[in-house]
């Protein structure tokens, strides 16, 4: 979903990160769980931009409230942990 997202939707490159993550609750880390996800996100970034991209782990209670304020919420069946992300949009201009 996020490679068809990219593709009509340009990263904001006024920011930092365009791209934030959850982050993962201590325990989970302590627990020993991976998210591989996170590194298919930025190999799809990288590609939709030509570069890499940014991404930064945001505390879980802030990632909610980021989420609350968000344009347009896609919800998917994707299944692996920790998948949620934040995408910021950047301009998108005119083709010539």
């Amino acid at each position: 979903m996020m490679k068809a997202i990219l593709t009509l939707m340009p990263l904001d490159p006024a920011v930092k990160a365009p791209c934030e993550l959850m982050q993962m609750m201590p325990q989970h880390v302590a627990a020993g769980w991976k998210t591989p996800i996170w590194e298919e996100y930025k190999q799809i970034a990288a590609a939709a931009e030509g570069k890499e991209v940014e991404f930064q782990e945001v505390e879980r209670f802030r990632f909610y409230e980021e989420a609350r304020k968000a344009y347009c919420i896609v919800a998917t069946g994707e299944g692996a942990l920790y998948a949620n992300v934040i995408l910021r949009k950047g301009v998108i201009g005119k083709s010539d």
